[in-house]
């Protein structure tokens, strides 16, 4: 298992941090973001698809459950939270297994809600409140 430990001092430093992550993230389609809540998983998320040159407006899944959006090379980008969930088969319910396997990008708050179904090859990003405005972000594989 690889790391890598990103400082994020200020809200002004998240889109450096979010290109160094697109950097990272080369050949990765799951990406599985965990944090407390309020941590900025959300925030974080809208940086990353701006370096991946997602015009439309990004918002929180929550109730949807998943967002769909477009990179810059009019490629999906699927964006989950499962914060509400009470068990990993309403997830299946929506078809995240197909999305999984689609071999498109996928965003998802709060993996540890659907742990069972998520595939091996995957991306823990973890988002660590390191002070008022700032974070610390790790990438493990």
């Amino acid at each position: 298992m690889t790391s890598q430990t990103i400082e994020i001092p200020s809200l002004d430093a998240l889109p450096a941090a979010a290109e160094q992550v697109r950097a990272a993230i080369q050949g990765h389609t799951i990406l599985c973001f965990e944090g407390e809540m309020g941590a900025g998983k959300t925030t974080f998320i809208k940086a990353l698809c701006r370096a991946l040159g997602v015009a439309e407006e990004v918002s929180s899944p929550t109730f949807s459950l998943v967002n769909e959006y477009r990179d810059g090379q009019n490629r999906p980008v699927y964006h989950f939270d499962f914060y509400r969930l009470d068990h990993p088969r309403e997830a299946e319910g929506i078809g995240a297994l197909e999305y999984f396997d689609s071999g498109y990008l996928c965003l998802i708050e709060w993996p540890s809600r659907i742990e069972s179904l998520l595939p091996s090859d995957r991306l823990l990003i973890t988002i660590t409140v390191t002070g008022p405005s700032s974070r610390e972000l790790r990438i493990e594989n």
